[in-house]
């Protein structure tokens, strides 16, 4: 079997593109392929067809490349006495997506002969490292990738070339973290997810991430930066300065969650920016003061007070809050007003904008793809061990383009009326 596997490729180096020629071929692999049934060989898996064709597919192209580097074909006497030329093979398995494949690489005596098709030291063909990244960014441990890999394709890849493999993506995040951005953007979002990291032992860390909404109306992560949950304005200074110096002249809004020296480190940053408290976290942070029985009754009695007309229709709404409820529950009472300053910008703005910066919709779904990963793995090492599942995560989202096309949808129409309220700023920037 070996060896008509061996006569295919041969054959196939040397095709070529005539209907005769096809009609070869084809009856080439009706030949593998009943010879493969007659003699009960599986067509995948272990020793099947496949995995010979694809050692005698490699072997091939080795042997074509080592002939290229020396300058003379296999036992062609011209190489007697050449200068350099073979010495032997070695063994060596590589990972392919139909499963591990031992294959026979030739040497020279000079040792100089690099393959281009499996280079040295390389145990993994083209597929595989893509197929470990793209299941660790959906929340595989490195322990699930491994035991899929197994199972699936009979490949015996380790956590630790796994971890390997998951590394080289810390190139790339450096990269895309330090990427020219536009000018301007209508609203920039920046949220918190918590993540646990062993140092020492294991606590709750911050990783910020800001993302905004585009001129066009399209979805842009900016960036991704990890915290100790004691920032200050010194630390959003670094990190708005950062955003600045990448590009960004100009945000009209920054939709937050109350996250301590922000809005100061925005007036020095960008002294024009609405800093907006998110209404959704307000409400949420609310209901941990209360009751589960009483959830229902106190956004009922706070709807009037984020829906109001003006801030001072706002006011008044929220004194008749207040009055109903600040003896049960005066943290709440407390939590709106050190809120406030931060709560009311956007009531001067028209429902449209009111819509948009009233709820985290806009970056929920991603903290949902980004918490999914980082609950299963549990806790992280390092810091750069949990901004790097972050950033995978970051980077699987909408793969296939579907929900690009339902954002500019949605912002689409927003953007004349922040235009109009902002006073063209918005398309000043794009000039």
């Amino acid at each position: 079997m070996t060896d008509t596997v061996t006569e295919f490729v041969a054959a196939d180096d040397q095709a070529d593109p005539s209907p005769e020629a096809a009609t070869v071929e084809q009856k080439l692999i009706d030949q593998l392929v009943g010879q493969a049934r007659s003699k009960g060989l599986q067509l995948t898996g272990e020793g099947g067809l496949l995995q010979q064709l694809t050692k005698a597919v490699l072997e091939s192209a080795l042997e074509g490349e080592i002939t290229d580097h020396l300058g003379y074909d296999k036992h062609d006497p011209a190489g007697k006495d050449g200068g350099n030329s073979r010495n032997g093979t070695r063994s060596k398995t590589v990972l392919t997506d139909i499963g591990p494949v031992e294959i026979d690489v030739p040497r020279d005596r000079e040792g100089s002969f690099e393959p281009a098709i499996v280079k040295k030291r390389q145990r993994r063909l083209t597929g595989v490292d893509e197929m470990v990244l793209s299941l660790s960014a959906k929340g595989l441990t490195h322990g699930e990738i491994s035991a899929h890999l197994a199972e699936v394709y009979g490949a015996n890849v380790s956590k630790t070339t796994i971890s390997t493999i998951t590394d080289k993506v810390m190139d790339g995040m450096a990269e895309w973290q330090n990427r020219p951005l536009d000018r301007v953007y209508p609203v920039v979002f920046i949220d918190a997810i918590n993540v646990k990291i062993r140092d020492g032992q294991v606590a709750n860390r911050p990783i910020y991430v800001a993302l905004a909404v585009t001129a066009e109306g399209h979805r842009d992560i900016l960036g991704l930066w990890a915290g100790d949950g004691g920032e200050g304005a010194k630390h959003w200074l670094r990190v708005l300065s950062e955003l600045k110096n990448r590009g960004v002249e100009d945000v009209l809004m920054l939709v937050c969650d109350g996250l301590k020296g922000l809005p100061d480190a925005v007036g020095e940053v960008w002294p024009r920016t609405v800093v907006q408290t998110c209404v959704v976290h307000l409400l949420r942070a609310s209901f941990r003061y209360a009751a589960r029985q009483d959830w229902d009754k106190i956004a009922k009695a706070l709807k009037p007070v984020y829906t109001a007309p003006s801030e001072d229709a706002a006011t008044t709404r929220f004194l008749e809050f207040a009055e109903t409820w600040g003896k049960k529950y005066p943290a709440i009472v407390r939590l709106w007003e050190s809120s406030w300053p931060e709560f009311t910008p956007f009531l001067q703005f028209d429902a449209e904008i009111r819509r948009i910066v009233c709820t985290t919709n806009s970056i929920e779904s991603v903290n949902a793809r980004i918490r999914k990963a980082v609950r299963s793995r549990g806790h992280f090492p390092t810091e750069q061990a949990a901004l790097k599942c972050v950033y995978m995560a970051v980077m699987s989202l909408d793969p296939t383009g579907a929900g690009r096309k339902r954002w500019t949808t949605r912002w689409k129409g927003a953007m004349n009326v922040f235009d109009l309220a902002f006073d063209g700023r918005l398309t000043a920037g794009q000039l």
